[in-house]
């Protein structure tokens, strides 16, 4: 008879059916410490059973996916997998917050102040970003909300820029950012006229105040103003806005 190289147990690990490396699947997720991405699920696959020639591909795992988040969708789970924080990842389900809160208490959750918050959506959405172009946003120092930011590791340093005088550190956003907020990629993040668009907005002034001049009269300061388009504009003298 003719040797093969393949063992028994080896080749029945080819032809094993998708619904037979679903558990684990779910064993890799559950054991995870972070979110994993269909590669990486795929890869740890593969590597576990030694498929050599016939692995396992990242469509046949985003189907087994898919059949796992529904099965644990069902009403008798109170825990479902889904993709947030750049993978997949098992998630207790929002009804029973108020009884895990209890165990944990909320001293896990990453409280952030305004002026956290107010740094933290500049950098999401204009990203990657300067120091000096936050603060020229927001009008005031944002040393301490950085650092508070990097300190809950929702942003990250990502570089510098090597344009500007100075090479200035820039920042992004973090895998824990996403996981933090539910979504997997900055794509995720709701337009700014999607969210004016379920108000009723009238233009909201930022900034309008009267300076004092040398000769001791005032002037109107330009103010900046969102119109009911959800765009920027200039509040002129006369109280027209200009795009």
């Amino acid at each position: 008879m003719p040797e093969y190289s393949l063992d028994v147990q080896a080749f029945s690990f080819l032809r094993m059916e998708l619904s037979e490396i679903i558990p684990h699947i779910e064993a890799l997720i559950f054991a995870s410490d972070k979110p994993l991405n269909i590669d990486e699920v795929a890869e740890l696959i593969n590597n576990a059973f030694g498929f050599m020639e016939e692995r396992i591909t990242g469509e046949q795992v985003q189907a087994a996916l898919e059949g796992i988040q529904e099965k644990y969708s069902a009403d008798f789970y109170p825990f479902e997998v889904k993709e947030s924080g750049g993978g997949w990842q098992f998630l207790s389900k929002p009804a029973f917050y108020k009884t895990i809160v209890q165990l944990n208490g909320e001293k896990h959750l990453k409280r952030l102040s305004t002026a956290a918050m107010e740094t933290l959506a500049i950098i999401a959405y204009r990203q990657p970003v300067t120091k000096g172009e936050i603060e020229a946003i927001r009008g005031v120092n944002s040393d301490y909300s950085i650092q508070k930011l990097l300190e809950k590791e929702l942003i990250i340093i990502a570089g510098r820029n090597e344009e500007l005088p100075g090479k200035p550190l820039i920042y992004t956003t973090s895998r824990s950012f996403m996981d933090y907020f539910g979504i997997n990629s900055t794509a995720d993040l709701p337009k700014i006229k999607e969210i004016l668009a379920e108000q009723t907005i009238e233009p909201t002034v930022i900034q309008h105040n009267e300076e004092p001049r040398d000769d001791n009269t005032t002037e109107s300061i330009t103010a900046l103003a969102i119109n009911s388009n959800g765009n920027l504009v200039i509040q002129a003298d006369n109280g027209n806005p200009e795009e």
